[in-house]
């Protein structure tokens, strides 16, 4: 059987006067009052957003928008809810008059798609299901689903299988389905960021699985930000200072397919497999959506592949862990 799917997702805005500690250590936040926190659901995992701000009221009322901006994503992204325009496109395989923020994805994806030769491809949903069904059942081969059922599935992916513009989303060949797993986190942490831009907000940290800072704290200082290979770490592996600017880390171990460990849920567009190139990759990015996708890509790609995107692209910065342990910095990190 599949595991259970564990994504756990916090929104921690720290604003004004307020300083946030090294994430992931624990650490008690030190404010000038007391924050006003809301706890609830987004993209269908738990979530959290902390404000601190003088003005409680003022707080309370960008919460709201907040909690409602997050709703109203959810129901264009969300692969889990029957109602979403991502769900509705997946059933029908075309959609009339999408949504703004859908193109603003697909647009985002082609970008990454192109610049990672393909792979990073929101279109490997039929290989995803391929797994999860091989895996549910009872019985399941240990190593996987046969060659012939992966080149059936990925005959059904490819981003140039897909076409859209602002007025219409169409697959092109039956049976293709989209994730915006890869990218849409990002996409939500950004659309937050503008929000809280708009009501004057100017020293934050945004975090829905992805990160972005809003400035540097109130004093002047970067925010600080740990990585780790996992969510359950105790202590960060490395620890990055971010001003105006996102991480995303991406890591196989996040979800497996069957017990063994064997298949993580990164799987790869070209070749239908599962590779543990990195036990974590992590991207820098100046937008959230940019290093969500790319922190995805760079996941199925080598080391050298992954220094000529970035040769390419000097907004992109890189701190992976390989799988012996070995640490790598490069990009304007390094």
């Amino acid at each position: 059987m599949a595991s259970t799917i564990s994504r756990r997702r916090a929104i921690c805005i720290m604003a004004a006067a307020a300083g946030l500690p090294l994430l992931g250590l624990g650490s008690r936040v030190e404010a000038a009052a007391p924050p006003v926190i809301w706890k609830g659901g987004a993209l269908g995992a738990p979530a959290t957003l902390i404000l601190n701000l003088e003005d409680r009221s003022e707080a309370e009322r960008l919460i709201d928008r907040v909690v409602a901006e997050v709703a109203r994503l959810e129901r264009v992204f969300s692969l889990y809810r029957i109602d979403s325009v991502l769900s509705e496109l997946n059933r029908t395989g075309e959609l009339a008059a999408p949504p703004a923020d859908l193109i603003n994805v697909l647009e985002a994806s082609q970008t990454v798609w192109q610049a990672t030769k393909g792979a990073f491809d929101p279109t490997i949903q039929p290989l995803w299901t391929l797994y999860a069904r091989h895996f549910s059942a009872a019985g399941a081969d240990p190593m996987g689903p046969s060659e012939d059922e992966k080149r059936r599935a990925l005959a059904r992916v490819g981003l140039d299988k897909l076409k859209f513009n602002r007025d219409r989303v169409v697959f092109t060949r039956p049976e293709m389905a989209l994730t915006l797993n890869g990218i849409a986190q990002g996409y939500i942490t950004d659309r937050i960021v503008d929000l809280l831009k708009d009501a004057s907000v100017a020293n934050s940290l945004v975090s829905m699985g992805e990160t972005r800072a809003i400035g540097a704290q109130h004093d002047g200082r970067p925010w600080r930000v740990g990585l780790a290979t996992s969510e359950d770490a105790d202590t960060p592996d490395s620890i990055l200072s971010l001003v105006n600017n996102a991480v995303a880390t991406s890591s196989p171990d996040g979800f497996h397919f069957g017990d063994s460990g064997r298949f993580g849920h990164i799987l790869d567009p070209h070749s239908g497999g599962a590779p543990r190139l990195h036990r974590r990759v992590s991207v820098v990015a100046p937008t959230a959506t940019m290093a969500d996708a790319f922190s995805t890509a760079f996941s199925l790609m080598d080391m050298p592949a992954i220094r000529v995107v970035c040769d390419r692209r000097a907004d992109l910065e890189v701190d992976l862990i390989s799988p012996s342990g070995a640490h790598a910095r490069f990009g304007r990190i390094g």
